[in-house]
């Protein structure tokens, strides 16, 4: 009698993503991580849009060899893991000054054999008050990506696009933007990205980061949005464990959990590729940068399991949206 054939489909996925030169974390904040203490514990807790206030003393405190080995630590455990490539987001505003594009240019010297290794400047002071306009302007020759958060100007959203778009054009960089963070269907940040993408004439890229609240809004509106983000030939970058803690609400949506779509945007054609996003910080306090654990999230919470697909969001997916060749 002879044995059934044992099939692990985690194994699966891992020796495929190693076929495929290694994990391709697109989405970190590698200058904050390993910056939680005992005494900022306490703000994990706090609304997102608190967080974006408080991590202000933790930048005050930050000098460049503070924020070097930070950002060592991570980068020495990615390539631990088998990453072939990362992108992370870095803070440069009046608080953290210049600190994080020395201490990244730092880690493009020590590591940049070793690791592809790609960075997007963090506006959390947005882009349209004249001083933040100031460091973003001066950060956007050092990074390879232009970064956004538009939620951060409310209510001049399309003005922060605007500034975004016709930057990224004149220095000839992709763009990745923070949208649909909080978990509701009032938002509707991606489609704007993805139209004010094709009004600037910038398809296949643009990113758009998170996008959760596209799962709340009705199929009808989401699969017409998936139409929308393919004209645009918009990217998509999914953090699960950033995005599974959301609090629950009392408000009435189609069921879903807070995690980006992948199950119906990857069958749509999109490019989907994902990011641990924060690790060991006040926004994500245990998060320890686990590829695994991200990819585990995803499948589960999305019930997707496709063994092809799931491998190419960790790897040659990613490499696309960080704009990679290989």
């Amino acid at each position: 009698m002879s044995k059934l054939e044992h099939f692990d489909p985690k194994n699966a996925v891992i020796e495929k993503i190693i076929e495929k030169g290694g994990w391709v974390n697109c989405h970190a904040h590698l200058d904050r991580a390993y910056s939680l203490q005992k005494d900022t514990f306490s703000f994990t807790n706090s609304y997102l849009k608190e967080k974006w206030h408080l991590v202000d003393e933790m930048k005050k405190n930050s000098s460049v060899d503070i924020i070097y080995d930070r950002m060592a630590r991570a980068i020495e455990y990615f390539i631990e893991q088998g990453a072939q490539a990362v992108g992370s987001f870095i803070d440069v505003d009046e608080v953290m000054q210049d600190r994080s594009i020395k201490a990244a240019q730092k880690i493009k010297e020590k590591f940049g054999n070793d690791i592809e290794i790609r960075f997007a400047n963090q506006v959390l002071k947005g882009v349209i008050d004249p001083k933040a306009k100031e460091w973003f302007d001066l950060s956007s020759d050092f990074v390879d990506i232009i970064g956004g958060l538009p939620a951060k100007d409310f209510g001049q959203e399309e003005e922060h696009l605007d500034i975004l778009m016709e930057t990224a054009k004149s220095k000839g960089k992709l763009v990745h933007v923070h949208v649909d963070q909080f978990n509701t269907d009032e938002e509707k940040e991606t489609e704007l990205l993805a139209r004010k993408t094709i009004e600037h004439g910038m398809q296949n890229k643009v990113t758009a980061v998170h996008s959760i609240s596209v799962a709340a809004h009705p199929k009808k509106y989401r699969y017409e949005l998936y139409d929308l983000m393919n004209e645009a030939q918009l990217h998509v970058i999914s953090c699960p464990t950033a995005w599974i803690d959301h609090n629950r609400t009392e408000r009435l949506a189609p069921s879903h959990n807070s995690v980006t779509p992948v199950d119906e945007m990857v069958p749509h054609g999109i490019t989907v590729a994902f990011g641990t996003d924060n690790i060991n910080d006040i926004y994500k306090p245990f998060s320890d940068g686990d590829l695994w654990t991200e990819l585990r999230v995803m499948l589960e919470s999305c019930h997707y399991y496709d063994v092809d697909k799931l491998s190419d969001i960790a790897t040659v997916n990613g490499l696309k949206v960080l704009g990679i060749n290989k």
